[in-house]
């Protein structure tokens, strides 16, 4: 099994540096380019299943990937991107930060010390979720010699990686975010899933 694991492609939300979470946020053109370049990059692997994200921004990304072909697209729950609660739709950027905890930026920089917001999700329930949807592919006969799209968005795709890395949360992030539209690669090697390519993007 081969499994490539994008990002979502560029939002107004994005470009102002503004929590998107669960919010139902579309693609700007700018996001529909970037998947664009990056379906063209990917327009030699023979995709068996997609599986994305419901949200508009993961599951567009996925249309624009899949193209032409004749591939099913498989909108999961688990792929969704973590909630920030009350939080969602508040900004953090630096001119603009209006978010109520002045600590939220341990979200990025101290995860470990990162507190959730009122009804939003922590990293551990994030990354357990996203490991219930691992586990299934592994335990499934149907994908064992597949290759498989899963379209998500930055906090999901990375606690995708903590599940297979085992890293702490301290470390959740590694280098950081992964631009939109970038492209991991993992395999099951053995029954277990390996990371064989991190973050490469199609575009410059």
């Amino acid at each position: 099994m081969k499994l490539y694991l994008i990002r979502h492609g560029v939002t107004e939300q994005n470009k102002k540096r503004c929590l998107q979470g669960r919010s139902d946020i579309e693609l700007n053109e700018d996001g529909r380019e970037l998947a664009r370049k990056t379906a063209e990059g990917l327009k030699n692997v023979n995709f068996d299943f997609i599986f994305t994200s419901p949200l508009k921004r993961a599951f567009e990304t996925a249309e624009i990937i899949r193209g032409e072909r004749n591939i099913p697209l498989i909108p999961r729950e688990e792929l969704l991107e973590i909630s920030f609660g009350t939080y969602e739709g508040l900004c953090f950027g630096q001119e603009h930060y209006n978010i109520p905890d002045t600590d939220f930026m341990n979200f990025f920089h101290k995860p470990q010390e990162y507190t959730t917001p009122p009804e939003g999700e922590s990293f551990e329930q994030v990354i357990a979720r996203t490991g219930v949807f691992l586990q299934e592919l592994k335990a499934s006969p149907q994908y064992q010699d597949k290759t498989i799209l899963l379209s998500t968005h930055g906090c999901a795709l990375k606690a995708i990686l903590a599940n297979i890395t085992k890293v702490s949360i301290a470390d959740f992030w590694g280098e950081g975010v992964h631009k939109n539209c970038a492209v991991s690669l993992v395999e099951l090697q053995d029954n277990e899933f390996v990371l064989v390519e991190e973050g490469r993007v199609y575009y410059s």
